[in-house]
């Protein structure tokens, strides 16, 4: 690729994106009070010199305060996989909080036990807890399997993500060893006290470390996706099973991102059978909201144990997990918005967006690639795809994603910021699709010259 041409184009679509926005610009100008100018420093993830103002959303699409709208393929980096603000969960929650009120009254509802019905059908684990995000329900998940099984470590694999969990900031150095992840702001401790790693896709490597005998709970994505999407090769996840379980280890399933597989995520739709599974973000269709799984034996050992508080300070749990509101948006979600016939027609406009990415890449002769995992698809500057995290870290470009996301947002498409992910809701149309296609292919088109 040409760096001298892409530098260029790059800079021409930063002051286009600057010229275009002016009052997201004066917004964040303004904003001297917030911690890096932003209510959440993540969001200053974003390509450009400032992030672009929210003003409305619904369904498929966003406006800023700039008056742009956009096709919205970011969709709250999963938190909006229902679509912005679905009819049946803005009822949902309209009734809850100002027909019947009582947001939050550390009592449960009859909706709780609806939606831990639903997530046992859809996830097949036969208990469940609330939390309102998924990084808690994985640390809850992760407390309670120190607890049973009396081990101090966690295994993770390479460029993981599971929110701000201690545990998961490790990958494997040069030399094959655990490393704290580049970045990873005030650790407690050392990672390597508290966690171990294992690249995606290598089962050797993760029965070396499993074999030490001190690892709880094995906490990891069926597939990756935060870092690019990695699939799990032919009888890779078969094999982790087959291992924690030679070892005496716990399986936690992580299918906040992987939700995108279907109405059960991965978990349902590749037979696997974790002893614990953790999921947020798009279950209360943009509800703050978490829950974590248990088998029905895990939860009858843990529930016999006299010397665990599961009730006061035992850390597995807080005063606004399970309100009454979030188990609304919930119920809503599951029951009216995410249903089984609704990711059938994600997964096909998912379909659809991958071969238009395909097209695209064949026709300049790219050496790129494209993955897909149900209603989410991802393009990777690489070919073959990357098969561990540590590859797909390897492929990453920041100029070349900053221009691929300039050009696609000043024509009206957002994707995730983080990277190159495009993720469909219910309200996601042909058309919606169709038009990334045509821009994604013109922004090829001026980087061929």
């Amino acid at each position: 690729m040409d760096r001298t041409r892409l530098h260029h184009l790059l800079a021409r679509e930063s002051a286009e994106a600057e010229r275009r926005n002016p009052r997201s610009k004066a917004a964040y100008e303004r904003a001297e009070h917030l911690f890096g100018r932003v209510p959440m420093t993540w969001m200053n993830k974003t390509a450009g010199a400032f992030p672009r103002y929210l003003d409305s959303a619904r369904g498929a699409r966003i406006t800023d305060v700039d008056g742009h709208e956009y096709i919205d393929f970011c969709l709250g980096d999963t938190g909006a996989m229902a679509g912005h603000s679905p009819a049946a969960v803005a009822e949902a929650v309209g009734r809850r909080y100002t027909e019947l009120g009582g947001a939050t009254a550390m009592l449960p509802t009859e909706d709780a036990e609806w939606v831990g019905a639903e997530l046992t059908r859809r996830f097949g684990l036969a208990r469940w807890s609330f939390s309102l995000t998924a990084t808690d329900a994985n640390r809850w998940a992760i407390r309670l399997a120190r607890a049973v099984t009396g081990r101090p470590k966690i295994l993770v694999n390479s460029y993981c993500y599971h929110g701000s969990v201690d545990e998961s900031l490790i990958v494997e150095g040069p030399d094959g060893r655990g490393t704290a992840r580049e970045g990873n702001v005030g650790a407690p401790c050392d990672v390597t006290l508290t966690s171990r790693v294992a690249e995606f896709n290598d089962l050797d490597r993760l029965e070396r470390e499993l074999a030490h005998g001190d690892v709880a709970a094995v906490l990891m994505e069926p597939a990756l996706t935060n870092i690019g999407i990695v699939l799990p090769e032919p009888g890779y996840l078969e094999g982790v099973r087959e291992l924690t379980r030679r070892y005496g280890t716990l399986l936690i399933n992580d299918e906040t991102h992987t939700f995108s597989a279907g109405p059960g995520g991965c978990t349902a739709a590749w037979d696997l059978e974790p002893d614990m599974l953790t999921i947020g973000k798009a279950i209360g269709g943009g509800i703050p909201s978490g829950a974590y799984g248990l088998s029905a034996e895990l939860a009858d050992r843990l529930l016999g144990r006299d010397d665990l508080d599961l009730v006061d300070m035992g850390g597995v749990g807080g005063t606004l997990a399970g309100n009454a509101l979030s188990v609304a948006a919930m119920r809503a979600t599951l029951e009216h918005v995410l249903t089984d016939d609704a990711f059938a027609g994600m997964a096909k406009l998912s379909e659809r967006f991958e071969a238009g990415v395909r097209a695209g890449i064949d026709a300049h002769g790219l050496p790129w690639s494209v993955s897909r995992l149900g209603a989410r698809t991802e393009y990777r500057f690489t070919d073959p795809a990357p098969r561990t995290g540590t590859e797909s870290a390897a492929a990453a470009d920041a100029e070349l994603e900053d221009f691929l996301h300039l050009y696609l947002a000043n024509r009206g498409i957002l994707l995730t910021p983080f990277h190159n992910m495009a993720l469909m809701c219910p309200d996601t149309t042909d058309a919606d699709v169709d038009t990334h296609t045509e821009v994604f292919a013109a922004a090829l088109s001026e980087l061929a010259g």
